[in-house]
């Protein structure tokens, strides 16, 4: 199983995506103080949407598609309803 993930910076108004076979575990090296990759520069990172799947490919075709101007008009949708 796989999760495609958004996550939100509220103090910097920034967005990640990714997936995942193991989330609990991925938020935590994303907010980790070693954590020396992009987002790094803007914790502290919260979920706002997942999705599952039982593959890696379906999973990497939805994540491209979430960064697209489509997605990220999605994504916006979100975080502007929340």
């Amino acid at each position: 199983m796989f999760t495609v993930y958004v996550l939100y910076s509220t103090e910097y108004d920034k967005t990640y995506v990714g997936f995942t076979s193991n989330l609990p575990a991925r938020l935590f090296n994303h907010n980790h103080p070693n954590n020396r990759h992009w987002t790094a520069r803007y914790k502290p990172w919260k979920i706002i949407y997942t999705e599952e799947y039982q593959n890696k490919k379906e999973a990497i075709i939805r994540e491209k598609q979430l960064k697209s101007a489509r997605g990220r008009q999605f994504i916006n949708s979100l975080i502007n309803h929340s």
